[in-house]
């Protein structure tokens, strides 16, 4: 147990200005790498970590976190002002946000971003500080079986909730899990669907089907539809009152349990290794809409959408290193990078962390508050000018975009092998879009598939083939009852009502 002078010394070391500055300068660049499109926080970490060597353990950690937590809050700035997520978590995030820039409240679902993304990640903060090891105990109990009824039960959850027919739906989720067979098998790395493409031994990459079936897809639309003159991106009316610009009290206390949930949802989510905020950010959007009075309202513009998104994708980030520090197991792709960082400093994240390096693990935990008050700070001044910057002309802007998403891919994949994959995954998005095949649920299907892939191979052995032995893993059942009661009370049961009222109105 670390004793309180320990800890209260931890805490003064992030006090420092050297290392305020540090975690500061990390907060400032995320959110300006997370609100371009086509880069993300995991690649700037990835490149950022060997310029860390002449840093002290706690100054580089610290600029890390800051760059991973700005980058939570950076994503939701291009979903929200033109409909371009980067990622798929800031996806979610675009189903509410975008339809209230289009109302002519940018500055006001941007704002709610923040205000949301902070609460979700401050919360998170506090569970790793508080209760880190006994949750990281819990989530270890959530063996292969468990793990793969959950994605089952979220897959359930998205496919119903989002685009207008739950078919369509699984259809787009089975499409995602088929493109995500492309690489060596997760169990025995057998190849597959190489097609004489050694580039593919590791599947498409990440970054270049995400980018290109959400991203430049819609930017390729948006060049299509342009006239020939200089309309701006964003049209922000002069006379706004001031309720169309900013987030009363009153309002962010009336999404107190949205946010609530969605903390809750990104912890769990968070401290399971492997599942990542996309789902989680998808299952919390799926749980508000169905816990309120008036659903239809839902991607229309719904301030409680954006609330419900980012609390739960921002409260990843803190319960993604809770394994990482007491199990030495990385909880995400960022805390996997975090990972090189603690052992280039010779550090070794596990259960023997808190007992060598108590001071060092409990100033990482100062420095992760210090990042979200800079996160705060900073976010209120960043987000007016982002705001501005996309008042100019619609052809600068997606034209910039496009290069942005080239550029991004080309960095992250390493080459141009990345770029023809986002080109091509382009083209598929712009299909699946004018089919009205939820775009969306492919890409987060891909992204799930190999971890859903291994989970099943790993059931049906600890099964041994036989599915009576669900009986052995109650918490497995529960999720797989919940995952058929969503698909019929989302999908069966309005569609059955709709061939009930046709014969009334064809009447």
């Amino acid at each position: 147990m670390v004793d309180l002078a320990t800890i209260l010394a931890g805490l003064g070391d992030a006090l420092t200005l050297t290392n305020i500055l540090f975690v500061l300068s990390g907060v400032v660049l995320g959110q300006f790498v997370g609100a371009m499109p086509g880069s993300s926080q995991e690649m700037t970490i990835a490149i950022a970590i060997p310029f860390t060597l002449v840093l002290t353990p706690l100054s580089a950690i610290g600029f890390l976190i800051g760059v991973n937590k700005g980058g939570l809050v950076g994503g939701a700035i291009p979903a929200i002002l033109i409909n371009m997520p980067g990622t798929p978590d800031a996806s979610a995030t675009a189903l509410d946000g975008h339809p209230m820039t289009q109302k002519g409240k940018p500055l006001k679902a941007l704002k709610m971003a923040l205000y949301s993304s902070v609460t979700g990640d401050t919360f998170s903060d506090l569970v790793l500080i508080t209760v880190a090891a006994p949750l990281a105990v819990v989530a270890l109990k959530m063996g292969p079986v468990e793990i793969f009824a959950l994605i089952i039960m979220a897959f359930a959850l998205i496919s119903g909730l989002i685009g207008a027919s739950v078919t369509k739906g699984i259809i787009a989720t089975a499409f995602g899990l088929l493109i995500s067979t492309v690489g060596l098998d997760p169990e025995h790395s057998t190849p597959r669907f190489l097609f004489g493409f050694p580039d593919l031994y590791s599947g498409f990459p990440i970054s270049s089907v995400a980018i290109g079936s959400l991203a430049v897809s819609v930017i390729i639309a948006r060049l299509a539809t342009m006239s020939g003159g200089m309309r701006p991106a964003l049209h922000i009316p002069r006379d706004q009152t001031p309720d169309q610009k900013r987030v009363s009290l009153a309002e962010y206390l009336a999404c107190r349990f949205v946010l609530m949930r969605g903390a809750l949802i990104g912890v769990g989510i968070g401290i399971v290794p492997g599942i990542g905020s996309t789902a989680a950010a998808f299952m919390s959007y799926a749980s508000t809409k169905q816990a309120a009075k008036d659903p239809e309202s839902f991607g229309k513009g719904d301030i409680r959408g954006i609330a419900a998104t980012e609390s739960a994708n921002s409260a990843v980030g803190g319960a993604s290193l809770i394994p990482l520090l007491t199990l030495g197991i990385p909880g995400s792709v960022s805390a996997a990078l975090l990972i090189g960082a603690f052992l280039i400093h010779g550090l070794q994240p596990g259960p023997l962390l808190f007992e060598q390096q108590g001071r060092l693990v409990y100033g990482l935990f100062g420095a992760m508050l210090i990042a979200n008050a800079c996160n705060l700070v900073f976010g209120l001044v960043g987000l007016r000018l982002w705001a501005r910057l996309i008042t100019a002309p619609e052809s600068i802007v997606f034209a910039s975009g496009l290069v942005l998403c080239i550029v991004g891919v080309y960095l992250s994949t390493g080459g141009l092998f990345g770029v023809y994959v986002m080109l091509i995954f382009a083209a598929l998005g712009m299909g699946m879009n004018a089919l009205n095949y939820p775009v969306v649920i492919f890409v987060i299907a891909y992204f799930l598939g190999p971890r859903f892939e291994l989970s099943l191979g790993q059931t049906a052995t600890i099964l041994r083939g036989d599915v009576t032995n669900l009986v052995n893993h109650p918490v497995a059942i529960v999720l797989l009852l919940m995952s058929a009661f969503s698909v019929y009370w989302l999908g069966i049961r309005p569609a059955r009502a709709a061939r009930e009222e046709s014969p009334k109105t064809g009447g």
